[in-house]
């Protein structure tokens, strides 16, 4: 049994020490001396982190592989510092059946790099006119926890009733996508404002998103159950949750890089790189969701990581396909927005990027502290090392990505997921060695 020592990681940022790791768990933490050890990583200044999760992204396999992989969403996600990922069901077809689901859960095994959790979706097809097999879903191997139609909003009122009391049972919970279709139908691509009117562009107001939000926290407080929501992206949505959580509601809910960081004024160009649903939203809204983050309102940073062939993206933006990539960058946009001004420590990054995502999500072995006994998922971060994005080099299949060209500072330099290293930088490559002891 390999026993892997990490030298000189800051714990959440805080003083350095030494983590052992045996076996795929922390074994000893603090000054080791002389002990043997297999294997080496030098982390002098680098913030030791839990694993990163992730609640929400997009893999495309089964159906569109021609857009993402299993296994090269995977890649990209353990480049990003993750160690498990929450796959979401619009694949072709649907993850809608006990089968469906531990398919996706024996393709992320198979890759090795981050633990890949099927989401199951609410409603057949995600039609939203009868539920899926909540409750198959729920006792199969997979152990589904989230269920979820996005992509589509499950907008029909006892539909949803229904599933919360369904999901009740087994300590479920609905992740929703809020959009009304009747406020926000089909053609609606842009936040509708001056600017979606001066572009000719079909709008989708916030307040699409806002009644969904006010319905569903009612019916989860009707059902005693647990609701989710899925990409916040107005001020008017953080309200309304944290009017619900005052009430004791069980409410929670995630916000994308992208809507913290990209206002609407980028659509002017037209480019459909920006084209994303919920659309990204204006400053106000943007300044209101970072505030929510900040006050503990909106409980988790999610990516929405949303993989599209060249064939789906490039087109006239009213064509084009919805969605852009958020993997590989959503620790360095955190850190350079959020930390480095003050706004979160890294304490706030492990409870919105790891801790609180794998509660919500019901995730066991990730979250936890970098304590004695507790599975060794964790994320090396370099705080001070500037990335400069380029969308070529990306280990997603696909080149959508809203962050091409800017930089960052604050990178992710080693995952490891139980132990074993899933992810390393090139340069961290060389202080990864076989110990003399």
């Amino acid at each position: 049994m390999s026993r892997l020592l990490i030298k000189g990681a800051r714990p959440l940022g805080a003083d350095a020490t030494d983590l052992l790791v045996e076996g795929g768990v922390i074994r000893k933490v603090g000054s080791l001396g002389s002990e043997r050890v297999d294997l080496t990583i030098d982390a002098d200044g680098l913030v030791a982190l839990p694993g990163l999760v992730d609640l929400h992204v997009h893999l495309r396999e089964p159906g569109r592989e021609d857009a993402e992989t299993i296994a090269t969403g995977s890649a990209a996600a353990a480049a990003g510092g993750f160690t498990a990922v929450f796959a979401m069901a619009n694949t072709s077809p649907v993850t809608d059946t006990a089968e469906a689901a531990e398919r996706v859960l024996d393709l992320g095994r198979s890759c090795g790099l981050t633990d890949v959790v099927p989401v199951g979706a609410v409603t057949k097809a995600l039609e939203g006119a009868e539920l899926a097999e909540l409750g198959l879903m729920a006792r199969s191997r997979a152990r589904v926890r989230v269920f979820s139609d996005d992509g589509h909003c499950v907008h029909d009122s006892r539909i949803m009733r229904r599933a919360l009391e369904y999901i009740r049972a087994f300590d479920g919970v609905i992740s929703q996508h809020s959009q009304d279709p009747r406020l926000a139908d089909a053609s609606a691509c842009c936040h509708e404002g001056e600017l979606s009117g001066r572009l000719g562009l079909p709008g989708w107001p916030g307040i699409a998103e806002e009644s969904i939000v006010a319905r569903d926290v009612m019916l989860a407080r009707h059902t005693g159950s647990r609701v989710h929501v899925a990409h916040v992206s107005t001020a008017g949505t953080v309200e309304v949750i944290r009017w619900a959580k005052a009430r004791g509601i069980d409410v929670t809910a995630e916000v994308t890089p992208h809507h913290l960081a990209l206002t609407t004024d980028l659509l002017s160009g037209y480019d459909p790189v920006y084209k994303v649903n919920p659309p990204l939203r204006p400053s106000d809204d943007i300044e209101a969701l970072r505030a929510g983050l900040v006050d503990g309102t909106i409980d988790a940073v999610a990516t929405d990581h949303a993989p599209h062939a060249r064939h789906d993206k490039e087109h006239a933006f009213v064509d084009a396909a919805f969605g852009m990539l958020g993997l590989e960058t959503a620790l360095a946009v955190v850190s350079d927005l959020l930390v480095r001004p003050g706004l979160l420590g890294w304490a706030d990054v492990a409870r919105v990027m790891s801790s609180a995502p794998a509660r919500i999500g019901r995730l066991q072995g990730h979250g936890m502290p970098l304590e004695v006994g507790n599975p060794a998922n964790i994320t090396l971060i370099d705080p001070d090392r500037e990335v400069t994005v380029d969308a070529a080099t990306s280990r997603s299949r696909s080149r959508n990505n809203p962050w091409h060209g800017r930089t960052f500072r604050g990178a992710v330099v080693t995952t490891l997921l139980r132990g074993a290293v899933t992810h390393t930088t090139e340069r961290e490559l060389t202080t990864v060695t076989e110990s003399e002891n």
